[in-house]
């Protein structure tokens, strides 16, 4: 069975099972929308993503997050969460980048903490809008699988505007993260096997991202909302500035009930560029630390 096929098999197979939010539930697989928990309130999150195709060898990789989120007050919501990962890549060698094949199955991947403060509702004052911080710590890279230590800080922006009595539900987000990040050595074994001249920084790096998204949301039919996202991601780093960008986007199919809800997001790089001093390999898309599609399946359970 194919990946998108297993990920749509087990969101229906969730929605089914569920029959069970509307308060902080997810349309969107990426963008993040204004609404928090009432107080009180007790929610797990769970965030599946495949990323595969990064135009050379073989890539795959599937993350993992795992939330528990707390209504504080009727406005102040924070959060717990574990990551993990499992990756398999074969046949891509990238300078400073990926040094070879790496396999393995899910494997704890880092921790973090999210608070969200919701400024104005988007029910109760007609335009919702809220901040966001999410503070984490990481020691497998994403994208190499291998050992490295990162430290990030996401404070985003988030605005909410519901439509036609609520049937249509825009939402967007801006934002800034910032991350420091120390790379463990290569093996010797591993060293030996990579082509002579190999670069593997190991000093600290220091990275500031962009983040702008925006999503529009259809409900068709009682619980089901279908619509579409976009992301732009733009990266910095203080040597070479502008180190490379990116956008995608995708269609988002929701299901949400009283306690729960789903949202499975495919997500396609339309474009992307990096700094022409870096490893590229596709100049009209950022392969580097992206890959050409990702899916993504979310749930929440409010107790």
């Amino acid at each position: 069975m194919k990946t998108n096929h297993l990920l749509l098999f087990i969101f229906l197979s969730i929605v089914m099972y569920s029959g069970l939010a509307k308060a902080d539930e997810n349309l969107f697989g990426y963008v993040k929308g204004a609404e928090v928990l009432p107080k009180g309130g007790l929610e797990f999150d769970q965030s599946l993503t495949y990323r595969d195709d990064k135009k050379i060898g073989s890539y795959h990789a599937w993350d993992s997050k795992s939330e528990l989120e707390y209504g504080v007050t009727d406005r102040f919501n924070a959060g717990a969460y574990l990551r993990a990962q499992a990756i398999d890549t074969k046949g891509i060698v990238v300078d400073a980048y990926i040094p070879g094949d790496e396999k393995y199955g899910p494997r704890a991947s880092g921790v973090g903490a999210e608070f969200k403060y919701m400024f104005l509702s988007p029910a109760k004052d007609d335009f919702g809008l809220s901040g966001y911080l999410d503070l984490s710590y990481n020691w497998l890279d994403k994208h190499s699988g291998l050992d490295k230590d990162s430290y990030s800080a996401e404070l985003q922006l988030i605005a909410q505007k519901y439509f036609m009595e609520g049937q249509l539900v825009w939402a967007g987000n801006v934002g800034l993260e910032t991350t420091y990040a120390k790379r463990a050595p290569l093996s010797a074994k591993r060293a030996a096997s990579l082509p002579a001249g190999f670069d593997w920084p190991t000093d600290n790096e220091m990275e500031a991202e962009l983040i702008a998204g925006t999503g529009l949301s259809y409900r068709f039919a009682p619980n089901w909302s279908v619509g579409a996202e976009t992301l732009y991601e733009s990266e910095y780093e203080t040597e070479v500035g502008q180190e490379r960008w990116s956008v995608f986007a995708g269609p988002t199919l929701h299901y949400g009930s009283e306690k729960f809800w789903a949202t499975l997001t495919w997500f396609h790089q339309l474009k992307g560029d990096g700094n022409p001093h870096s490893a590229q390999l596709d100049d009209n898309l950022q392969l580097i630390e992206r890959t050409q599609d990702e899916i993504r399946l979310k749930f929440g359970i409010e107790f």
